[in-house]
C-alpha cells in the first residue's frame, strides 16, 4: 500500500524534496492559493503549525493556479507574500496541479485515498485540506470552509498524548 511518504516534490526554492523524511509525523497537506477568498487561512495553518510543530506535526502547503487562476505569482512572489503577510514558517512547495492530467503524483493519491462528497476524487477548491495519520494513510479530508481551527481536535487524537 502507498502512502503519502513514498511521494516526493519540489521546494518553493526549486529544491527536491523526499515526502518520507516526515515519516511518524501527522501532517495536514493543504492546496493553498494567495488571492482567494480563503487566503486568510494561512494565519491559521501557521498557528496549527506551530501550536503542535513540538509533537511530531507539520503543514504542508502546495500552491496551485487551477481555481479562478487565484495563484499567478512565480514561486519567490509566493514565499515572500506567505511570509510577509502570514509570517508562514511551515514548508511550501512549489505549485502544483491537483486535478487533471498533470495532477501531482501525491495528489491523485490523496484524492483516491479520501475521496470527496459523494465519493468525487476531484479537488474543488483552493484550502482543500487533508489531515494524514503518521503512518502516512488519508485520517480525513476537509472542504476549503472548513476552518483550521476546527481541525485542531482531530490533530490531537491522532497526536495522541
Amino acid at each position: 500500500m502507498a502512502s503519502v511518504f513514498d511521494f516526493s516534490a519540489v521546494s518553493l526554492a526549486g529544491q527536491p524534496v523526499e515526502l518520507a523524511q516526515y515519516q511518524d509525523k501527522v501532517l495536514l497537506i493543504v492546496n493553498t492559493a494567495s488571492a482567494c477568498g480563503f487566503t486568510p487561512q494561512y494565519a491559521g495553518l501557521e498557528k496549527l503549525h506551530e501550536r503542535f510543530q513540538a509533537r511530531g506535526f507539520a503543514v504542508l502547503g502546495f500552491p496551485c493556479n487551477q481555481f479562478g487562476k487565484q495563484e499567478p505569482g512565480t514561486e519567490e512572489e509566493i514565499g515572500a507574500f506567505c511570509e510577509s503577510r502570514f509570517a508562514v514558517t511551515f514548508p511550501l512547495f512549489a505549485k502544483v496541479d491537483v486535478n487533471g492530467p498533470e495532477a501531482h503524483p501525491l495528489w491523485q493519491f490523496l484524492k483516491h485515498d479520501a475521496p470527496g462528497l459523494f465519493g468525487t476524487e476531484s479537488i474543488k477548491w483552493n484550502f482543500t485540506k487533508f489531515l494524514v495519520r503518521r503512518d502516512g494513510s488519508v485520517a480525513h479530508r476537509y472542504a476549503p470552509t472548513t476552518k483550521p481551527e476546527d481541525i485542531a481536535r482531530d490533530i490531537e487524537a491522532l497526536l495522541g498524548t
